[in-house]
């Protein structure tokens, strides 16, 4: 498990790490990359930059001795978290992202807080128990998880785009550090095309690289990336079915750095098929569970041909293709022309009737702008009272969004990096989020482009195909097939331990899998968050955790 941490002076620190520095001690457990762990001390100051930055010397050095942390390092290209600590002056600084692509927890000990990059890591300090309320309100609405609270019992997230201060002491302080900017629509795209490119920068100097080729945002983090050497791409595709959908556009790509790798999906790969790789432990249920048999292969085929890292277009749905949660906001204002205009516009995209969506908008509903189809599953036993409120607004949702996406893909990291991939969202990073919600909700919005904001940005990078595609590779049907052929064992994980806990009534799961089978259209989101949490409830069982000592103990 590769992960990072520090803590008060006197806390504990886990067997088999290096340290950074030891008081108050700050360390990094595992391979992790050179360039993603930057490092200066000068003059009784040290920091430490960890995750893909592209700050370079002169970013670092005035971060060193900038009076506000925040505003010196908070928005630069990449995803990680700053570390600084000065000598003299009885604090410890850790930013977060805004983000929340690099996410952070702490727990507090009798040896003072104790923070990290992985909450199962941490909880070994306070019991190691999963929390099971949290995981009732994952159940009913995995985007919309119960703030301050973890998977994990007594470990607590520390929030995107917070400072948080420790002192000698062990006493620890949490404060916002991050507002969204404002800029115009023409200032938002310069500085996408930039951020994005710098970003992708980050991640790949000096390492084999590989991406998906997909849709228009993989191929976009594809294309920046072979502009600094060779990228293996790779396309999925219906085993037997070498054109039309993503194999249609990835053919069009011809570049100088870019080798295609094609990657045919047969039975083997279909969703929850068995695999000779077990599903490692993640902090929380991974999106990719029940896809690992494919996800597996794929980045074990890529690893096999060298790469180290694997860029992916993750993200690029929640930053540039946001639903109309921008109707709530036009109806708060009384813009109620255009209100209507957008709703129709919607609706004929859509084929839906504009009615809901005029009455969402008037509740200022932005839940149900976003996911109408979002209701309790019939097997959810967990109380309704415990869901927690919902953003409002278009920026608000937006945040959340991309933060919710953001967190639940960082456990797909931690799965890559069990086989030894850096799995790596440059649309998760906090600057390029800042720029995007930048631009005021209206003009983020229309159904006559696809991805406006983005397609101006990258310019001419791609073919006019690419820049003008409206779709992506659907696989619904595959999901109904890899039902239907691995019902048994899906039918036993409605019978585990979240029926045991008393989460869920295992007779409607049971039901609402056999429909999946059958090829009924459902709602997927709250089957495979209950299928998710249970793979990932047996994957944590087994591992042993973490191990603590003093920091004397391990420095020698």
């Amino acid at each position: 498990m590769l992960w990072f941490g520090g803590g008060s002076s006197g806390a504990p620190v886990p067997e088999g790490a290096h340290l950074v520095w030891s008081d108050p001690p700050l360390w990094v457990v595992g391979p992790i990359p050179e360039r993603t762990a930057k490092t200066v001390q000068r003059d009784g100051v040290q920091l430490a930059v960890l995750g893909p930055c592209g700050a370079g010397g002169v970013e670092l050095e005035r971060a060193m001795s900038a009076r506000d942390l925040a505003s010196a390092a908070g928005l630069w290209a990449g995803s990680y978290t700053v570390v600084r600590h000065r000598r003299g002056r009885n604090e410890v600084e850790i930013l977060t992202d805004p983000a929340g692509g690099c996410p952070l927890y702490r727990v507090s000990t009798a040896d003072g807080t104790v923070w990290g990059s992985s909450s199962r890591a941490l909880a070994g300090l306070v019991g190691r128990q999963v929390d099971t309320e949290w995981l009732g309100v994952f159940l009913a609405d995995k985007q919309n998880p119960l703030p301050g609270r973890s998977s994990w019992a007594g470990v607590v997230p520390v929030p995107a785009g917070h400072l948080m201060t420790l002192t000698q002491e062990g006493a620890a302080s949490v404060t916002p550090w991050w507002q969204p900017s404002r800029r115009s629509y023409e200032e938002a795209v310069s500085l996408v095309s930039e951020l994005l490119a710098d970003g992708v920068q980050a991640r790949v100097d000096g390492v084999a690289v590989s991406a998906d080729l997909a849709g228009t945002d993989s191929t976009t983090v594809a294309v920046l990336a072979a502009q600094h050497g060779r990228v293996l791409a790779l396309t999925a595709h219906p085993e037997g079915v070498t054109w039309g959908g993503d194999m249609k556009y990835a053919r069009q790509l011809r570049h100088p750095s870019i080798e295609h790798l094609h990657f045919p999906l047969g039975r083997a790969h279909l969703p929850f098929a068995p695999t000779t790789t077990a599903l490692p432990p993640t902090d929380e249920p991974a999106p990719s569970s029940g896809l690992w048999s494919m996800l597996s292969e794929q980045l074990l085929s890529v690893a096999a041909q060298g790469a180290t890292c694997h860029l992916t277009g993750d993200g690029g749905d929640n930053l540039f293709m946001a639903p109309p949660t921008h109707l709530a906001d036009l109806a708060r204002r009384g813009r109620m022309v255009r209100l209507g205009h957008d709703a129709m516009a919607w609706a004929q995209l859509r084929r839906v009737s504009p009615w809901p969506l005029l009455r969402s908008a008037l509740r200022r509903d932005t839940r149900g702008l976003a996911r109408p189809w979002l209701e309790r599953p019939a097997w959810l036993l967990a109380p309704a009272a415990e869901a927690p409120s919902h953003p409002n607004g278009a920026d608000a949702a937006l945040f959340a969004d991309v933060r919710g996406a953001a967190h639940a893909t960082h456990q797909d990291v931690q799965l890559a990096a069990a086989l030894g991939i850096e799995l790596s969202n440059p649309y998760f990073d906090g600057a390029l989020l800042d720029a995007v919600v930048s631009v005021p909700a209206a003009e983020r919005f229309t159904v006559r482009r696809h991805k406006p904001l983005l397609v101006d940005a990258i310019g001419p990078l791609l073919p006019d195909a690419h820049r003008s595609r409206a779709t992506k590779g659907v696989f619904a049907g595959d999901f109904h097939r890899g039902v239907r052929e691995n019902l048994s064992p899906l039918l036993a994980l409605a019978d585990g331990q979240l029926a045991e806990r008393g989460l869920i009534d295992p007779g409607p799961l049971r039901a609402a899998i056999h429909r999946l089978a059958l090829g009924v259209e459902s709602v997927w989101p709250p089957i495979l968050a209950a299928l998710t949490a249970e793979m990932r409830l047996g994957a944590v069982a087994a591992p042993t955790p973490t191990v603590w000592a003093p920091v004397s103990e391990v420095a020698r």
